[in-house]
C-alpha cells in the first residue's frame, strides 16, 4: 500500500528526477510548488517504482515518472478505496486524459475550467515586446526606464530587502480579505525563506535605492521557464512590465517558452495575464473513476 507524507526539502532531488522522466509543462509538476503550497493544498507526496505521486487532499495529480502506468493506476485507485474516498485526478494535461480514455474507456468522468488552465508565452515575446498586441508593454517599459532605477540579481545580500517588500507589499494590498491572497503570501513567503535551498532564480528593481518589484522562477522542463512569483508597487507606472521584461531577458534567453502559472479565477490577474497574449494555454483536467474494471 502507498505512504504517502508531506513534502520536504530533502525530496528535492528525488523529486526532480522523476518530474524529469515526463517533462511536463504544467505548475502542479514542479517540487517548489508542492512544498511551497503543501499547507494550503494538504499536499502529500509517495513513490511507486519511478512515479511521482503528489495527493492535493483526497485527490492525486496524475503520476510523473515512467514505467507500468496501469500499475501504478491500481495502486492510486486501492489506496483511495482504503481510506473511503471516490479515486479521482484533480489535474491532469490533455496527454494524461487521452491515456485514460484510450486504455479506460467509459471509465473516467472528466471535468474542467479555465482557472486551472496555465498560462504559456513563448520567451521571445516577453524578451523583445515586438508586435502591436505588446505595444503598450514597450510603452510602461520605455517609460520606467527613464526613472533612476537598477536591476539586481535576487542573492542572500539582498533576499532580505525582498521579504520586506513583500511584508509591505501585503500590508498595502490587505485592506480588502481576500483569502486567496493570503493563501498566496504564505507560499511567497515559503518561497523566499528557501529560496536557495530550492535553487530558484529571480531578481529586484530598486528606483532611488528602494526595492518597487522582485519575480523569481526556475526551470520547468526542458524548454520552459516557470514564473513562479511577481510582485511590485504601483508607485511607479510600469513596474510590473519592467521586472517581467527584465526577468525574461535576464533568465528566459534559453528557453523556448514562460510559464506564468494559473490565474485561480481572479479577474484582475486573468486581465493582466491575457494582456500579455499567450501563446497557447495548458489546458488542464480532472477525472473521476466511475467503474468498469481497473484491475
Amino acid at each position: 500500500m502507498l505512504k504517502f507524507k508531506e513534502p520536504e526539502l530533502s525530496d528535492k532531488e528525488w523529486v526532480r528526477s522523476l518530474l524529469r522522466l515526463s517533462d511536463y509543462q504544467g505548475c502542479e509538476y514542479n517540487f517548489t510548488n508542492n512544498f511551497a503550497w503543501k499547507d494550503i493544498f494538504d499536499t502529500k507526496i509517495s513513490r511507486w517504482q519511478d512515479f511521482y505521486i503528489c495527493r492535493f487532499g483526497d485527490g492525486f495529480a496524475f503520476p510523473a515518472g515512467r514505467g507500468d502506468i496501469h500499475g501504478v493506476l491500481v495502486q492510486l485507485y486501492e489506496y483511495s478505496a482504503s481510506i473511503g474516498v471516490p479515486f479521482k485526478f484533480t489535474s491532469m494535461d490533455k496527454s494524461a486524459k487521452l491515456l485514460l480514455e484510450r486504455e479506460y474507456p467509459g471509465q473516467f468522468v472528466f471535468s474542467t475550467s479555465e482557472g486551472m488552465y496555465d498560462y504559456i508565452y513563448t520567451s521571445e515575446s516577453l524578451r523583445t515586446l515586438k508586435g502591436k498586441k505588446l505595444h503598450s508593454k514597450r510603452n510602461y517599459v520605455n517609460r520606467f526606464s527613464t526613472l533612476n532605477y537598477t536591476f539586481e540579481r535576487i542573492t542572500p545580500d539582498n533576499i532580505a530587502d525582498c521579504r520586506r517588500m513583500s511584508s509591505e507589499w501585503c500590508r498595502r494590498n490587505s485592506a480588502v480579505p481576500n483569502e486567496g491572497r493570503a493563501e498566496e503570501m504564505c507560499a511567497v513567503g515559503v518561497g523566499l525563506q528557501h529560496f536557495f535551498e530550492l535553487g530558484l532564480e529571480g531578481g529586484l528593481i530598486r528606483v532611488n535605492g528602494e526595492v518597487q518589484a522582485f519575480s523569481y522562477g526556475e526551470r520547468q522542463n526542458s524548454d520552459t521557464f516557470v514564473t513562479h512569483v511577481e510582485k511590485a508597487f504601483t508607485d511607479f507606472d510600469g513596474a510590473y512590465p519592467m521586472i517581467n521584461y527584465l526577468m525574461a531577458n535576464e533568465f528566459c534567453g534559453g528557453y523556448k517558452y514562460i510559464n506564468r502559472e494559473e490565474d485561480m479565477g481572479e479577474e484582475n490577474l486573468r486581465k493582466a495575464k491575457r494582456s500579455y497574449h499567450p501563446a497557447y494555454m495548458l489546458e488542464k483536467y480532472r477525472a473521476e473513476y466511475v467503474g468498469g474494471g481497473l484491475k
